[in-house]
């Protein structure tokens, strides 16, 4: 198992760690209704992309017994 012959510095260390920050979510708003989406994304919220419907509402209906 390899072991370090020398201890790492906190500069060092910081230096690594200085790309583990976290990045802020990009997010535009939608063309249809307002909301925030991803970009290059379809909105979740009412299914349309590019201006134009791709996914259907989705109406909820009582299981058939």
């Amino acid at each position: 198992m390899a072991v370090p012959k020398k201890k790492t510095s906190p500069s060092r260390r910081k230096m690594r760690r200085a790309h583990h920050a976290l990045k802020q979510v990009a997010s535009v708003e939608c063309s249809n209704c307002g909301d925030r989406k991803l970009p290059h994304h379809l909105c979740p919220a009412c299914g349309y992309y590019k201006g134009r419907q791709v996914l259907g509402q989705v109406i909820e209906t009582a299981p058939v017994a």
